[in-house]
């Protein structure tokens, strides 16, 4: 803790006083963002959330409304079915993101419409299969020789 300032001394010479001390000891080595440019929205306007945006930056996290955030899961899920090791992942993976895209249809929440519909799963795998089998996948359907989902 800091000492109190004398009686009598300026305060301007005590505070550059307590300055010189400080940095005899070293206490302003490895500070952080020591030699960095200083950040960019410094003259930006005054945020009251601006730590709460930086957090979420550093963090890597992002708030979409629900029906942006259900469109990127759904794209994300068509994604990884397209890559799965076979038709039962495929399936499954549809199969709950459409649980998901048909709950909102019919609870919309507030925000932006949803604006998709569920997946044909009988579509996804035979686009599956197809990318398998151009790929020089293998066996593409539960194990089994390639053929109709039964």
């Amino acid at each position: 803790m800091t000492e109190r300032k004398p009686p009598g001394v300026p305060f301007e010479s005590w505070v550059d006083q307590q300055i010189r001390d400080a940095q005899a000891r070293g206490e302003f080595e490895r500070l952080p963002g020591t030699g960095e440019p200083l950040p960019a929205d410094l003259e930006a306007t005054y945020d009251e959330l601006w730590w709460v945006k930086r957090k979420m930056a550093r963090e890597g996290l992002a708030v979409l409304p629900p029906a942006l955030a259900l469109r990127k899961e759904a794209e994300d899920a068509l994604g990884a079915a397209y890559a799965a090791p076979s038709e039962r992942v495929v399936r499954k993976l549809i199969e709950d993101v459409n649980v998901k895209i048909r709950d909102m249809m019919f609870k919309p929440p507030p925000g932006p419409p949803l604006g998709k519909k569920p997946y044909n799963v009988e579509e996804v795998v035979r686009e599956w299969r197809q990318r398998r089998a151009t790929a020089g996948g293998g066996p593409t359907a539960r194990g089994d020789t390639p053929g109709p989902a039964v």
